[in-house]
């Protein structure tokens, strides 16, 4: 029995948040319990509507493991041994309690983090990671205020031999530019951005700009800035989410995969961050366009944690080929004001606005684990007083200096033997992680392209 009076009173309010959704949706035939994996995967369960008490009450079980998957949502071998494969509790976030509105069926859906059973948070669940450095971040009297601009691109739905067709591609035509911020070009895929205009507005996802990217049939959407950064970045999953299903809708298929094609620009998801103290205040801005100490301090973190959190801004390996010069993806830690060929860029605003925008991470990449890397670069910088170097004026592209791991191996190597992951992630994330990617790389590896066979045979 639970004695606890705020766990009580937590729980009570939780129960009153669930049936009064329940009773604004009374055609709702089930519910999606939706755990992001590790992968950025959403797992999970259909539950009947009238279950929902159930997971509020810490009565839902999914397998730990399930957190720990493979891309191809399958075991991570090492975790599932090592684990006994044990269940862990469910514990849902009704603040992302919302209709699926692309489904035919009345359908809702819930986002779930997974604790132990003695009610411990799972030491690798991205969501609890993420609140882990928020609560570090709130012991320095600081809030994170977060937003995420997503690219991709919308594909035919069927796949003929293999090889994706774009939308706006001649059939049998080589992949060139595609129109960046064409209006003609947004009013020909008019038909589906309004729907996934339409399907945010439904679940409340503050879509701030839709624009055309300069891939052939690549699109960008840019969420509004949260000064919540577990909220920012679930919005940013329930965004991937509902893209993908309102594109098949339409019949399309939409991918965030970070590099699909070698000799078109490749997908990113760059994350502008500031910081307010207890008065609400931007501890970045100074009243000039340079930013205050603290500002260089954060930027000094993320760049010394930049090359060993890599593998969780570019987790696969396709991740990596999106990385070339003159792409707009960083090839090194670098910095610099109004610069679009850094990693770190403070974009030209006013000073109230003073920002980074972290523009390492791909597309394909789990918003949870890149916002908590970010944050922790940040916590880092701060908390040691971290100095910036010059900020880079022109091509960042001719800096030779603290360049990124280049190679999915090269980056996995970096993580698992990095002191700033385990401090601030924990020894059994960094374990686990690393495990999955080791996997994936093993399945890869295993496999020959048609590549080596017409260089080779």
């Amino acid at each position: 029995m639970n004695n606890d009076p705020l766990k009580k009173t937590a729980e009570k309010k939780a129960m009153d948040a669930a049936k009064h959704f329940l009773t604004a949706h009374p055609d709702i035939e089930l519910l999606e319990v939706l755990l992001p994996d590790l992968n950025g995967n959403l797992r999970g369960k259909w539950l009947a509507p009238s279950k929902l008490s159930k997971a509020v009450q810490g009565k839902l079980k999914l397998p730990l493991s399930s957190l720990a998957f493979d891309v191809w949502g399958r075991d991570s071998e090492a975790c599932v041994f090592e684990s006994g494969d044990a269940d862990g509790i469910a514990e849902p976030d009704l603040g992302t309690l919302t209709m699926v509105p692309w489904l035919e069926r009345p359908t809702g859906q819930v986002f779930v983090s997974l604790n132990e059973v003695d009610g411990r948070m799972c030491s690798y669940d991205g969501r609890h990671l993420l609140k882990s450095m928020v609560s570090r971040l709130g012991n320095l009297g600081l809030t994170a205020v977060l937003a995420c601009e997503i690219e991709f691109n919308l594909f035919a739905e069927s796949l003929e031999e293999g090889t994706p067709q774009l939308t706006d591609q001649v059939p049998g035509a080589r992949v060139l530019a595609g129109n960046t911020y064409g209006i003609e070009a947004m009013q020909e895929a008019s038909e589906v951005m309004h729907a996934i205009n339409d399907a945010c507005r439904l679940q409340g996802l503050p879509v701030d700009t839709l624009i055309k990217e300069a891939g052939p049939s690549q699109y960008e959407i840019n969420l509004y800035h949260q000064a919540d950064a577990l909220k920012a970045a679930d919005q940013a999953v329930m965004l991937k989410r509902l893209i993908k299903g309102v594109a098949k809708q339409h019949g399309y298929r939409a991918s965030f995969m970070a590099k699909p094609f070698g000799d078109a620009p490749g997908n990113g998801m760059h994350v502008h961050c500031s910081l307010l103290n207890a008065d609400g205040d931007n501890v970045f801005n100074d009243g000039t366009d340079l930013g205050t100490p603290t500002l260089r301090h954060a930027i000094a973190g993320c760049l010394h944690s930049m090359s060993d959190a890599m593998l969780l801004f570019a987790p696969h390996l396709n991740s990596y080929r999106r990385f070339q010069k003159s792409s707009h993806a960083p090839l090194a830690a670098t910095w610099g004001y109004e610069n679009r060929t850094v990693a770190i860029r403070v974009p030209a605003d006013s000073p109230q606005a003073t920002r980074i925008e972290h523009r390492v991470s791909g597309a394909d990449a789990n918003p949870y684990l890149v916002v908590a890397a970010i944050l922790g670069g940040m916590l880092f910088g701060i908390e040691n007083q971290r100095q910036a170097p010059e900020p880079i004026a022109g091509n960042a592209y001719d800096h030779n200096e603290d360049l990124l791991p280049a190679y999915w191996p090269e980056a996995q190597k970096q993580f698992l033997a990095s002191s700033f992951i385990r401090d601030y992630f924990g020894e059994e994330f960094q374990t686990v992680f690393s495990g999955i990617k080791q996997q994936e790389q093993d399945e890869f590896n295993r496999h020959v392209s048609m590549l080596e066979y017409e260089a080779c045979l």
